[in-house]
């Protein structure tokens, strides 16, 4: 899995585990339209997940900022996700008064075993 690069936005591939495909998300995603520069690299990655069996993690806890439209692509990851079957972890800072408020909100997509929230 490779790292993923756009504008202030960087994805890191923790390619040190075989059990999981985790990516760190570092900086800013402030795109006005995330999802099509994101969207085709997570296919491919959901598609690894897949092949591989393993679910995908995604660490939210060292992005600065992401913005309404991030908030947009987030939630068609999840729906992909569960549609492919892929279990997907999403951790992040709940100290982080932005992350926490984002992320409670995404709860709602909570409801079975494939998706799940981890406040750290």
């Amino acid at each position: 899995m490779n790292d993923f690069v756009a504008g202030d936005l960087r994805l890191a591939a923790n390619g040190q585990r075989s059990d999981v495909i985790e990516l760190t998300w570092i900086g800013r995603s402030n795109e006005r339209y995330p999802g099509k520069l994101l969207m085709p690299y997570f296919q491919g990655v959901l598609a690894e997940a897949v092949e591989r069996g393993v679910p995908l993690e995604l660490h939210f806890q060292k992005l600065e900022h992401f913005n309404s439209s991030t908030i947009t692509m987030i939630i068609q990851l999840i729906q992909e996700a569960r549609a492919r079957g892929v279990r997907l972890v999403m951790s992040y800072d709940q100290a982080l008064k932005w992350q926490k408020m984002s992320f409670d909100a995404l709860r709602v997509f909570a409801r079975d075993d494939l998706f799940q929230l981890r406040p750290i």
